[in-house]
């Protein structure tokens, strides 16, 4: 995106025809949440004068304490291509503040920002993230309303006719280009329906705020198409999920912290520490980046998404990939994040986990080049491959006991955070599913 005064966002509002601003943030669940305000407001949200009511908002304060500020980030200022010509709508990415001026503890892009603190006070500049979100398209029926059928039979990088999502997809790239993206690739993915857009690297915080766009713009656009996007992480049963791999680097200045020309493999002792925390830890940061019920679902052998925590130069069955670039490219790939987490916790998470490998000098196991999955328990527990967690209710009770991971996060929304997850994962065990029906109405 751009780099923008207070100038330049009231010129360009004026220039652009915007009626309206949405100052838009995330709440603790990752559900993207806006003030929509007149354009005439605009000088009052750049003045950080805008008050909300933060006890309506999931994870954030009770009604006691509830007034909020939002300070627009000047740089997230754009204006939604989509919108009318005749009174078009723009948006600013805010952070949240309390009343005495201090940041919320509670706002997810605070607590990611408090992070990439620390990750300075280690001697590095910044951290680069490239996330591969992927989606569903269904149908919709005459009211409007997401059906189970699918838009198309396509499979991995087919073309149409079979891909019939492939106008949609295009739409998608042009609106996210004119938002000021730059889109690497776009194709089909491995399930019916399913879809990739990859778009460049960016810095942490920038990252999350572009998965949070992309998905307003895939939604939009979807329903322009009469199609609905969902990044439910396993939407339909027996074909693939869906995952947001995030490809990660740490730099010093211009350099990357993560490549080594020296050793052999060119990877520095830094990713070797930081792959070392990452699996230390991903079984703890799993509830933060696959925090549905739904998550589990996908978290499965048979599906290509990863089910065990080991590490990999080239097999692609472990949590985390090297992938062969070198360079100013050198980074790993960690696999099991899905799109339905709040992409600035999950970001948090994953930077914290490997933060602590580089802080206390540690030594990953051994790669494991051996396809995982036909491996079984006793030769995986010989390699010491643990599993992730196999339901959301263990997830959370291993991120509990995780000291690293609790600090990251922090204790006013570790609490809000486990409580309504808690509350999530009861909801579904107590429900009757349809399953259950299916097996035990006749047989009983």
């Amino acid at each position: 995106m751009g780099k923008y005064t207070r100038e330049d966002i009231m010129g360009m509002a004026d220039e652009e025809n915007v009626r309206f601003i949405r100052l838009q943030f995330t709440d603790l669940l990752g559900i993207i949440k806006n003030v929509e305000i007149p354009v005439d407001q605009l000088t009052k949200a750049l003045d950080n004068k805008m008050m909300f009511d933060g006890s309506s908002i999931e994870g954030f304060v009770r009604i006691e304490e509830s007034d909020m500020y939002l300070y627009p980030d000047l740089d997230t200022w754009v204006v939604f291509p989509w919108t009318s010509e005749k009174g078009k709508v723009a948006r600013l990415i805010c952070d949240i503040y309390n009343p005495d001026g201090t940041p919320f503890e509670g706002d997810p892009r605070a607590i990611l920002k408090k992070q990439l603190k620390e990750m300075e006070a280690l001697g590095f500049s910044h951290f680069n993230i490239g996330p591969e979100p992927e989606f569903f398209l269904f149908k919709m029926d005459e009211k409007g309303e997401p059906t189970l059928e699918l838009n198309d039979k396509g499979g991995y990088f087919d073309l149409a006719p079979t891909d019939l999502g492939e106008n949609c997809r295009r739409d998608i790239v042009l609106e996210l280009e004119d938002m000021g993206f730059e889109i690497e690739a776009s194709h089909h993915e491995v399930a019916p329906g399913q879809h990739e857009i990859d778009f460049k690297y960016a810095d942490a915080v920038t990252t999350c705020d572009n998965i949070q766009t992309f998905k307003l713009v895939v939604k939009t656009i979807a329903r322009k198409h009469g199609l609905h996007a969902t990044f439910m992480p396993k939407p339909l049963f027996g074909v693939n999920g869906s995952g947001m791999h995030a490809n990660m680097s740490l730099f010093k200045d211009n350099n990357n912290a993560f490549y080594d020309e020296s050793n052999e493999n060119g990877l520095s002792q830094t990713t070797m520490q930081f792959i070392a925390g990452i699996i230390k830890h991903a079984r703890s940061f799993t509830a933060i980046t696959n925090p549905t019920v739904n998550s589990y679902k996908r978290l499965v052998p048979g599906y290509e998404a990863p089910s065990y925590v080991a590490w990999s130069m080239r097999n692609r069955s472990p949590l985390v990939r090297i992938p062969a670039s070198r360079g100013i490219s050198t980074r790993i790939e960690v696999r099991s994040a899905d799109p339905s987490a709040n992409p600035y916790l999950a970001m948090a998470a994953m930077l914290a986990a490997g933060l602590d490998g580089v802080k206390n000098n540690m030594t990953p196991p051994a790669p494991t080049d051996r396809n995982i999955y036909v491996m079984n328990k006793e030769e995986r527990e010989e390699e010491g491959i643990m599993d992730l967690p196999a339901t959301l209710k263990e997830a959370l009770e291993v991120l509990k006991k995780d000291e690293v991971m609790t600090k990251a996060i922090g204790a006013h929304a570790l609490e809000h955070f486990v409580e309504a997850k808690e509350i999530e994962w009861d909801m579904f065990r107590t429900q009757v599913h349809p399953w259950e029906r299916e097996q035990y109405m006749s047989l009983y």
